[in-house]
């Protein structure tokens, strides 16, 4: 018997596996036939590197220690173009549900949480091409950025699993409000909250105690966090958190999240 169990267990493993990144793919498909939403989605980082992040930079106002404003920006804005791209993700869930999608994907043997997190990959690709045109814009503006190949590959496993976090966050909600206008509605109303109560643009040694309790529970400031650690070549004597505790955060946030959106998602059919 314990060996009937020990041979069934890699295979139910690979089963979920193959299941979950065949999800992935069919979201990444969409990118084909719509590559205009990637332009589309490039100009708000590109506003607030060219605009704001200037402006700042000479304004001098927010103290990042020795480091320039504007290499201390970059990854608060990679970090807020994942977070815009995957909280509204979930919406392609409410799409699907009045194309008769979401119907076949439940009579379908595979587990709902594999569903939820290929979506949730699905979202981490899109981000990870977001994240190419933050990069760049970097380079162009002279940010010293480390972009070593070990210090990249850790930037995309912390791309894909903070837009994870986040898209099966969307699919949650999107599971509750069922209707696009209200979705939109609550994405608009979430995506600045936590925007701003993050280290984005500007450390949290500089907010009240209050806003700094609300940030340390924000997974946005964990994933911001370990992309400063990776790409900037200094960290101004700016406290880290480390990329420890920013992958265990991000790691747990997207097994709650995760557990959460598999158990409410057969909702959306009703």
């Amino acid at each position: 018997m314990a060996e009937e169990i020990a041979r069934a267990a890699p295979a139910s493993a690979l089963s979920f596996l193959s299941k979950m990144l065949a999800i992935a793919e069919m979201e990444v498909r969409k990118l084909r036939h719509d590559p205009t939403e990637l332009v589309s989605r490039a100009v708000q980082p590109a506003l607030w590197l060219l605009i704001f992040g200037q402006v700042m930079s000479h304004a001098r106002a927010i103290d990042t220690g020795g480091l320039p404003y504007l290499d201390y920006l970059v990854p608060g804005i990679l970090g807020q173009s994942v977070l815009f791209i995957a909280i509204f993700n979930g919406i392609s869930v409410i799409w699907e549900r009045d194309l008769g999608i979401v119907h076949k994907f439940l009579v379908s043997p595979a587990p709902r949480s594999a569903l939820v997190l290929g979506k949730a990959l699905g979202g981490g690709a899109r981000a990870l091409v977001q994240a190419v045109v933050v990069i760049v814009l970097g380079v162009l503006l002279g940010v010293h950025l480390r972009l070593a190949p070990a210090a990249l590959a850790g930037v995309v496993v912390f791309i894909v699993l903070g837009a994870a976090v986040f898209s099966s966050f969307s699919l949650f909600i999107a599971c509750i409000v069922k209707t696009r206008e209200r979705f939109m509605g609550v994405g608009q109303v979430l995506t600045m909250p936590l925007f701003f109560a993050s280290n984005a643009i500007y450390p949290t040694s500089l907010m009240p105690r209050w806003l700094q309790a609300i940030a340390h529970g924000n997974p946005l400031t964990y994933q911001i966090d370990a992309l400063r650690v990776l790409l900037l070549r200094g960290d101004g004597g700016l406290p880290q958190l480390g990329l420890g505790l920013d992958f265990a955060v991000l790691a747990l946030a997207l097994a709650v999240m995760v557990a959460a959106a598999a158990r409410i998602y057969p909702n959306i059919a009703r």
